[in-house]
């Protein structure tokens, strides 16, 4: 963006600077927080195009509708290692690029050439390495923009850039979503699967999602500056009634440790069970998620008992066990929520190709049409999204966050549940305007809740750290769903979407036990 105008210039070294005298953070102009989220365009387009194919990549590889879940496992796992890594460092960076730029640029080079490559998967596995990458790539660029919104706005104006965030990310996904299925139906292009060959509309649609991933991206980069961190906590100092903020380092309790040792026994447990009863995949997942998720607490809980000094990157796990109020009750609201969306992901190309379109057999005309399908949809919910991000903040205003999530929520769930109903396919864009709310509500009306309630200088690794409430849920769906469906519903994928929905009602109820003072118009405690 150009020099931003009024109470703010250019502090000559690519960073925004305020007048001097001036206590509090200046808000931003239209037209300069509009660029600040552009970039959320082209990591929408790589995420959309993520969600909506790699289960019809994983089905033409030869995965089964029990296997799909653990081959997604890719996706919440890196997000649980990278983004509180990524967030650490980019609290602590500064250089020409600024402070989080640095991120989404690295991580949009690498994944646009993870697009580029992942429709020429070779076998399954590699496939779910290619996700792996992707993923990781994602995540490096996405959780660094969620700060920098933060870090650049003023609180009265964090709800609009969250929720311009969510417009771009609709109209990102929108594209995306339907690239297949416009390639092949406006643009003649072959939508035809053979045994391990991805159709060319599929490959087609990566490799435009790479070049816009990298160009949106790169336009945010280059068109915004960012406060440099002493000005950061200038602002915060003015802003808190008691001025600077002093910490008290926070250590791992011993029921985690004790938590984590408990849970690798009992997936140790199980896992013996399942070899000594004969194989069974869907408790050999579980049971791996079991030790897995132990193994993952108990290192947490030595990291937060090595630190000494209360610096560090072992600060990362004690600030997990620090981290505010206002963020553990939003834990709770992110956790079924997540896992309502990540069933969605999974089981909505088997679903509707099964449900709606009567064939599981990934070679025929039927499937493939269905799979498109079910980007058109993907799309029509990011739509919606779009339209719904320009609505959020007037239901925000006028009945406070809590209350517009619970009923953007509650819209999602009615419309994950009615798939059950509908047999015919087209009119599954009625419930997609429900979904589309929920997502819209899902990408802002949490993270303006939570800004609040962070302190500046913290703002990128407590942003990576709720990041953890996104990616367990998947993880815990990833392990259970599969077992679900396979033991209560005969398999049927489509009861995913139902569970899905649920749980999404579930999520609307719990965010009304978030503190009042998280408001974005209450003053802050």
């Amino acid at each position: 963006m150009t020099a931003p105008v009024d109470r703010m210039g250019d502090d000559g070294a690519g960073g925004l600077s305020a007048t001097p005298g001036a206590g509090r953070k200046p808000p931003l102009q239209f037209w300069q927080i509009w660029n600040m989220c552009f970039g959320f365009l082209g990591i929408q387009f790589g995420f959309a195009l993520q969600n909506a194919n790699v289960s019809r990549i994983f089905q033409t590889l030869g995965a089964d509708i029990d296997t799909l879940p653990i081959l997604w496992l890719a996706a919440p796992l890196t997000g649980l290692l990278v983004q509180p890594v990524v967030g650490y460092f980019s609290d602590r960076t500064w250089n020409r690029l600024g402070r989080r730029r640095p991120y989404f640029l690295g991580g949009a080079i690498l994944a646009s050439l993870a697009l580029l490559v992942m429709p020429h998967s070779p076998w399954l596995w590699f496939a779910a390495g290619m996700l792996w990458i992707l993923d990781a790539s994602i995540n490096i660029s996405m959780e660094p923009f969620r700060a920098f919104v933060g870090d650049n706005l003023p609180r009265r104006q964090r709800t609009l850039g969250f929720a311009l965030q969510g417009f771009f990310i609709g109209v990102g996904a929108v594209v995306a979503s339907a690239l297949p299925w416009l390639l092949a139906n406006v643009f003649g292009m072959s939508n035809t699967a053979e045994p391990g060959v991805i159709p060319d509309s599929v490959k087609w649609a990566f490799y435009l999602g790479g070049f816009v991933f990298l160009g949106a991206v790169c336009w945010t980069v280059f068109t915004t500056r960012e406060y440099p961190p002493e000005q950061l906590a200038a602002f915060e100092e003015a802003a808190r009634p008691g001025g600077a903020i002093t910490e008290t380092p926070h250590r791992a309790p011993s029921s985690f440790r004790a938590g984590g040792l408990a849970w690798c026994v009992a997936g140790a447990a199980m896992l013996a069970w399942v070899i000594l009863g004969g194989l069974d995949k869907q408790l050999f997942i579980l049971a791996g998620g079991g030790i897995a998720f132990g193994l993952v607490q108990l290192l947490c809980a030595w990291l937060g008992a090595r630190d000494r000094t209360g610096g560090g990157l072992y600060q990362v796990t004690n600030d997990l066990f620090g981290m505010p109020r206002v963020m553990k009750q939003l834990a709770v609201v992110q956790f079924f929520s997540w896992f309502g969306l990540f069933a969605m992901w999974i089981y909505s190309t088997a679903a509707v190709t099964a449900h709606h379109y009567g064939t599981s057999d990934t070679t025929s005309a039927a499937f493939n049409e269905g799979a498109n399908w079910v980007g058109v949809l993907f799309a029509t919910y990011n739509g919606f999204a779009a339209l719904a991000a320009i609505v959020i903040p007037w239901l925000a205003r006028r009945f406070g966050c809590r209350r517009a999530h619970l009923a953007s929520l509650t819209l999602g769930s009615a419309g994950l549940v009615s798939f059950l109903f509908i047999r015919d396919p087209a009119w599954l864009l009625v419930p997609m305007i429900g979904v589309g709310f929920a997502w819209a509500s899902i990408l802002s009306l949490p993270y303006a809740l939570l800004s609040g309630a962070l302190p500046a200088a913290k703002m990128g690794v407590y942003m990576g750290l709720f990041n953890f409430f996104i990616v367990i849920p998947q993880i815990v769906a990833a392990s259970v769903l599969g077992l679900l469906l396979k033991t209560f519903f005969d398999g049927e994928a489509i009861y995913g979407l139902v569970i899905g929905g649920v749980l999404m009602f579930v999520a609307g109820l719990a965010s009304l036990a978030v503190d009042a003072s998280a408001e974005p118009g209450a003053t802050p405690s």
